[in-house]
């Protein structure tokens, strides 16, 4: 029994992902790889990828979009939850991280469910929503430039379907969102997103512990 949520040793995490992570082959060597590189603290852990594609599978997503997708891992679990006429739209700045995305997707065999699209990724939302995707998508996943969330939060709000759920990363900021002296632009974003779907009245919306802080947001 416990009225707060238990904190994370190094153990219990070992724990918790021995007993309750069943990852994909190609999911474990593409963390194993994107561990190697100087900025691997991008990639979200092997329990939030499980936990985010058991919510793909409970509400039934069929069309997704992901604001931020580094070396794929985020993508590849969704799309691996996603039935054979799944569609996963990825938004990312690199075309180098959506390169090796891919790699791996064509590996798990999912790439004909995945399509890449390189650039800013406001602009990538605003062109779902001029050609016609508003409305029509279950599931979007927030995990890019944090000064740009709340554009990004607007913009996926729109092309969510009612019912539809969105998932918004680092939310918690390394616990940097209660520090009052930290004034960076991301962390005084965060914090304001953060009051923000808290209250807002269009959406249902839990934070969850899980990584770094993920805002579970389901659209009214």
């Amino acid at each position: 029994m416990a009225n707060r949520t238990l904190p994370m040793t190094d153990a219990l995490h070992a724990y918790l992902v021995d007993v309750s992570v069943d990852e994909h082959p190609v999911l474990a060597e593409l963390r194993s790889e994107t561990a190697a590189r100087d900025n691997a603290v991008m990639q979200i852990g092997p329990e939030q990828g499980a936990f985010m594609a058991w919510i793909v599978k409970l509400i039934g997503a069929r069309r997704g979009v992901e604001v931020g997708t580094f070396t794929g891992y985020s993508a590849l679990a969704v799309a691996l939850a996603m039935p054979e006429d799944g569609a996963l739209v990825c938004c990312d700045l690199s075309a180098e991280y959506l390169s090796t995305a891919r790699t791996f997707w064509e590996r798990a065999g999912v790439a004909d469910k995945v399509e890449s699209r390189v650039g800013p990724a406001g602009e990538s939302l605003d062109a779902l929503l001029a050609e016609g995707g508003a409305g029509t998508f279950d599931y979007a996943f927030i995990d890019a430039d944090k000064p740009r969330y709340d554009r990004y939060y607007e913009a996926c709000l729109e092309l969510l379907r009612p019912g539809g759920v969105m998932m918004i990363d680092n939310v918690l900021w390394g616990g940097a969102v209660i520090r009052p002296e930290d004034e960076s632009d991301a962390t005084v974003a965060l914090r304001a997103l953060n009051e923000k779907v808290g209250r807002d009245a269009r959406v249902d919306a839990s934070m969850v512990p899980i990584g770094d802080g993920l805002f579970m947001v389901r659209k009214r």
